[in-house]
């Protein structure tokens, strides 16, 4: 949409993960770093944690993507909630291993046997568990369990585990200290800085092409670190918006005057938080209805949380109405004057 207008290759702040637009900032070097150690050495589980939207899953993808060594069989998972039996299914499905049987035991067997046939040819198993913050405790112990299948004193699967921080909260819990004697490396990610941030987004102008400069005023990066706290996730989705906001609006300079309009528009809308931090839920409180007027106050009440959300769908639905003509106007422009360009160069 406005990839033509700035002269983008393509869009350079989508969502989904992507290594080609890795950067690395310190705190992700030193993760990538314990896991390529990780691979090295061969055992041992590294584990990696980090706050909504700080690049776990990009770490991962990058670290698979970069796997040179032709001697490792890798899968990945992104876990839910899942049983060890749950898991252990889920493992045979990402490495394709058929099963004969549903009981654990048999599925045990089928892993071990797997495994045991890439060690023959000289292959050994790698497995990434995103979002491991959602296995319960007993489930992590599972994978423990599988680094137990070994030859020659050399284990046959190794496991990284990448989550949110509540991951770090199983992993402490005092039954859990088998595990922890397996760890042979953690970090944790941090939201970037201001000057990271303004790296990170220059970084993803000139992989999606853009080599020039100041399409950022200088004091943009530093209110853009504001807006998103500096979390990479929220900073994709909002420079997205910045550029869609200055396309419309043909801006040649993104500046603070239309961050803080951006910022506004999304306050409002179910694009999620922007620079509000995580606050404790307010403790809820027992209403007691126990009169007419009461009853009646409550369905004023109502009624007036009605009105306003009958007026903010009727403004949405005026701002996509406008969004459309907008749209529709540039790409008239555009066509208008891609035929006058081929007039004039005839």
């Amino acid at each position: 949409m406005y990839e033509k207008y700035y002269g983008f290759s393509e869009r350079p702040f989508q969502l989904s993960p992507d290594p080609r637009f890795f950067f690395a900032t310190s705190h992700h070097q030193r993760a990538l770093s314990y896991l390529q150690y990780g691979l090295d050495q061969g055992e041992g589980f590294i584990v990696i944690t980090g706050p909504i939207g700080t690049g776990k899953t990009t770490i991962a993808r990058n670290l698979l993507n970069n796997i040179t060594d032709s001697g490792i069989v890798a899968a990945q998972l992104v876990t839910t909630k899942l049983s060890p039996e749950e898991l252990l299914e889920l493992i045979a499905a990402e490495f394709k291993i058929p099963l004969e049987g549903n009981n654990k035991a048999e599925i045990l067997s089928a892993i071990e046997n797997f495994l045991i046939g890439l060690n023959k040819q000289g292959k050994r198993a790698l497995l990434l568990v995103d979002e491991a913050q959602n296995l319960p405790a007993e489930t992590v112990e599972e994978l423990r369990m599988l680094s137990n299948f070994q030859l020659d004193n050399k284990p046959l699967i190794q496991s990284f585990l990448l989550g949110q921080e509540e991951l770090k909260g199983i992993i402490q819990a005092p039954n859990m200290e088998q595990f922890r004697q397996r760890i042979i490396a953690s970090a944790h990610l941090q939201p970037l800085t201001t000057e990271e941030v303004k790296n990170y987004i220059n970084h993803r102008l000139n992989q999606a092409g853009y080599d020039k400069e100041g399409l950022f005023s200088d004091n943009a990066f530093d209110l853009i670190h504001q807006k998103t706290l500096g979390v990479p996730r929220k900073i994709n989705i909002f420079v997205d918006r910045l550029l869609l906001f200055g396309f419309l609006e043909e801006l040649a300079v993104i500046d603070t005057d239309a961050i803080n309009a951006v910022a506004e528009e999304m306050g409002i809308e179910l694009t999620g938080s922007l620079n509000t931090q995580q606050e404790s839920m307010p403790q809820t409180t027992q209403v007691v209805v126990n009169s007419t007027e009461n009853v009646e106050n409550i369905k004023d009440v109502l009624r007036e949380v009605e009105e306003i959300l009958e007026t903010s769908i009727k403004e949405k639905i005026k701002m996509a109405r406008y969004v459309d003509k907008l749209l529709k106007q540039k790409n008239k422009q555009f066509a208008e004057a891609n035929v006058l360009n081929k007039y004039d160069k005839e």
